[in-house]
């Protein structure tokens, strides 16, 4: 794709970029981590991440399936404890406070569980019941979140009636009945119809925008993404590669160029030809694609991309000089599919110290003291084990451990 290439990496084992917050916002984040990084013996899932979620904005979480969302997202929950750094979800630390960080946040889990004998309300009252609510504030807060999910007329349908796409939007219910300031989505469009895509990510934008609700959503889907978030970091083996709205990410992944799409009415040769001499003699237009078809866009590049308004502008006048009938004019933003591509495409950076002379030689000899003295107190410690945890079956136990504390309360 034009005007997408590959910069260079980042230093090695870090966070690939740092989390600037959307232009403006002074608000506290509902969410942000600070090298926060989960190991499972000698797999690094998740990889010094830096990151922050600011209030009523949806958050896309990208990455293919391995890439560390799940695992960052259950470490955001208090299911999973980070190996290094640290985590703040609404002000709190859910490594120590995971109780109170489940009553203010919404998880929606990739797989949905409910009882499929009792009905869509009884679930979320089982649900109520276990966060505490008392059956005068259960009743019409279950009633509210089945009208904004469009399940009213259903609720009090046995749930194994409902479609994957009901049980999805069950779900949502089912995260908003404690009224959330925050809601942790895994995946919530997997194997659902396109129909039922296009409902719950309508949902989705509605509850952000009418409730004011911070959405962190985890998803390989690009289209899905790009289509309702706000902003969007990508993963890429456990590391945050890129973040950003995706014009920020086209500029980051850029070889500095941008793209113009014109379309003129041209009804001869001689106003096709004096369309591409204006065209191409515009000032920072690096090069003029003529269209495929007669009547088609032309395709201008602009360097650097810092002048492709202008260059519009300029296109406007030039149009009206000419005398050429201008029936579209728009700039083209690269699709996610291209900027994805690009950012996980990227070589891994080599691990390693780049200095010269004595500097160099140091940082070698600390570097293997530092691993000698790692080696020696892992040998000396016999009751932690080598073998790699398996996230998925922590997590279960986790989440068992907590139903039982919350059944016993």
């Amino acid at each position: 794709m034009s005007g997408i290439e590959a910069p260079p990496r980042a230093t090695a084992d870090a966070t690939e970029v740092a989390p600037p917050s959307p232009a403006g916002d002074q608000r506290e984040p509902v969410i942000r981590t600070r090298g926060l990084t989960k190991k499972y013996g000698t797999l690094t899932a998740v990889n010094r991440l830096d990151l922050e979620v600011f209030p009523g904005e949806i958050f896309g979480l990208l990455g293919q399936n391995g890439a560390g969302k799940t695992t960052t997202i259950l470490m955001l929950l208090g299911l999973s404890e980070p190996t290094a750094g640290e985590a703040a979800v609404m002000g709190l630390d859910p490594a120590w406070e995971p109780r109170e960080v489940k009553r203010r946040v919404g998880y929606l889990p990739d797989a949905v569980g409910f009882y499929g004998g009792m009905t869509g309300r009884q679930n979320l009252r089982y649900t109520a019941k276990l966060n505490g609510l008392r059956k005068s504030e259960a009743e019409p807060a279950i009633d509210e979140v089945l009208v904004q999910v469009g399940l009213a007329d259903r609720a009090d349908d046995a749930v194994e009636t409902y479609s994957r796409g009901m049980r999805q939007r069950l779900g949502i219910a089912d995260a908003l009945v404690k009224s959330p300031d925050l809601l942790i989505l895994d995946e919530p469009t997997t194997s659902i119809d396109p129909l039922g895509v296009v409902e719950i990510l309508d949902l989705l934008r509605r509850l952000s925008d009418e409730r004011g609700i911070a959405i962190l959503l985890s998803s390989h889907l690009l289209n899905q993404v790009q289509s309702v978030c706000d902003r969007i970091g990508i993963f890429a083996s456990g590391r945050l590669v890129g973040i950003g709205t995706v014009e920020e990410l086209a500029r980051t992944f850029g070889d500095g160029t941008a793209v113009i799409e014109v379309v003129f009415e041209l009804p001869t040769d001689a106003d096709v030809g004096r369309a591409e001499t204006t065209l191409r003699g515009l000032r920072s237009v690096e090069s003029v694609e003529p269209p495929v078809t007669p009547g088609g866009a032309w395709r201008l590049h602009v360097r650097p991309a810092g002048e492709e308004g202008r260059v519009r502008q300029d296109i406007l006048l030039a149009a009206v000089e000419q005398g050429l009938r201008l029936t579209s004019l728009r700039p083209l933003v690269p699709s996610l599919d291209d900027i994805y591509r690009v950012a996980v495409e990227r070589p891994l950076p080599k691990r390693g110290v780049k200095v010269k002379g004595k500097r160099r030689r140091d940082a070698m000899a600390a570097a293997a003291a530092a691993a000698a003295g790692d080696a020696a107190t892992e040998s000396a410690d016999p009751s932690e084990s080598s073998e790699p945890i398996d996230p998925a079956a922590e997590a279960a136990d986790l989440e068992i451990t907590e139903s039982t504390e919350e059944g016993e309360a």
